[in-house]
């Protein structure tokens, strides 16, 4: 079945804007854009020499780096800013105002629930267990046989903030089920923390599935906003018939190409091993806590616990300079806190300062 029959009507019928970079490369004597012919900053301000001119709207080096790193082919890839858009655009696209819905499984990524909003899209919400947060695997695909309205399953592997990773067997199930009624997309934005292997390599299998990915957590990242929608040419093209005629800015393809040199491969994997040996440095600080029910350990750069006073635990850290996550306006969540992977001396601060909390019980 062609993806077409799950995508809005109308974005099927839109003739795409076409801008004068992606109508005419930038070369030669640009008189096509309506740019100024001088840039402002010096020529040896980074990027300063190319700023009076419009990026190209996919550049095709940073595009072939990124399908190199991820395994995929370069047409299997949308770069957008960060994963917020790839999310952003989905929805956009697939859900009709009023008509369809998203379907995700709290607690997770709270984008996924903004976008629907924004989109006056439905949401069904498949909550996660509240003993363990794992999730209801007969419940999701129960909905997604049932009702007609989901056009998107938001999933997230490992998911944010429970750390969990989606096995390979649900999902193959889930991509099947859901065949001809529903995208499944994959946020993989901490895949890079786990072993578990990326989804990535079966897009080429499944036409409703969709991966994401991004640069901000295991690229050390976030400022430069430059994620990945992965999935077959179709889905593809009509993303790109809404996204933002040129959605990265030069300085962040310069800066995205610079992180992915292969000089920097090696760099990354030791930050990663560094990570990887700082998260059992937290484990370890938080065991055999008064205040601590339960820690989920998770397979990402970030822990969960459940603890006695969160809210008051969060205000102690907070005057001590140590700033925690809480979630006080989720129910699920309510007595929980996150707490992410900093440096050596990130933690060593963080044990100085549950040390003296414990002394206040």
């Amino acid at each position: 079945m062609s993806i077409e029959k799950l995508a809005r009507p109308e974005i099927v019928a839109m003739k795409p804007y076409s801008s004068a970079r992606k109508e005419a490369p930038g070369k030669g004597i640009l008189l096509n854009a309506n740019e100024s012919p001088w840039p402002l900053l010096p020529p040896e301000h980074a990027d300063g020499s190319s700023l009076n001119r419009y990026p190209d709207p996919q550049p095709e080096e940073l595009k072939q780096r990124l399908a190199g790193l991820y395994g995929v082919a370069a047409e299997q890839l949308l770069v957008t800013r960060g994963s917020d858009e790839g999310i952003d655009l989905l929805t956009r696209v697939f859900c009709r105002a009023g008509e369809d819905a998203i379907l995700h499984c709290p607690p997770t990524f709270g984008m996924y629930r903004i976008a629907a909003q924004a989109q006056h899209a439905a949401i069904v919400a498949i909550n996660r267990r509240s003993a363990d947060f794992a999730l209801d695997e007969e419940a999701v695909i129960k909905a997604v046989t049932t009702d007609e309205r989901i056009k998107l399953v938001f999933l997230t592997s490992p998911n944010n903030p429970t750390g969990d990773v989606l096995g390979d067997r649900f999902l193959d199930h889930l991509l099947e089920v859901a065949e001809g009624r529903a995208l499944v997309v994959l946020d993989e934005a901490y895949a890079e923390f786990s072993e578990h292997p990326s989804a990535a390599d079966r897009v080429a299998r499944h036409e409703n599935l969709v991966v994401l990915r991004t640069l901000s957590k295991a690229w050390a990242s976030a400022g430069l906003r430059c994620g990945t929608v992965i999935a077959q040419p179709a889905v593809i093209d009509l993303l790109r018939r809404v996204i933002a005629p040129y959605p990265l800015p030069s300085p962040v393809v310069s800066l995205a190409l610079s992180m992915l040199e292969p000089s920097m491969l090696e760099q990354q994997a030791a930050m990663l091993q560094r990570i990887i040996g700082n998260k059992t440095t937290l484990l370890n600080l938080l065991q055999g806590r008064r205040f601590v029910r339960q820690v989920f350990s998770g397979e990402a750069n970030f822990v969960l616990m459940r603890v006695d006073d969160a809210d008051g635990l969060l205000s102690f850290c907070a005057r001590r300079n140590v700033i925690l996550r809480g979630f006080p306006s989720d129910p699920a969540l309510r007595d929980c806190i996150r707490i992410s992977v900093g440096s050596e001396s990130d933690l060593e601060q963080l044990q100085s300062v549950l040390d003296e909390w414990e002394t206040t019980l």
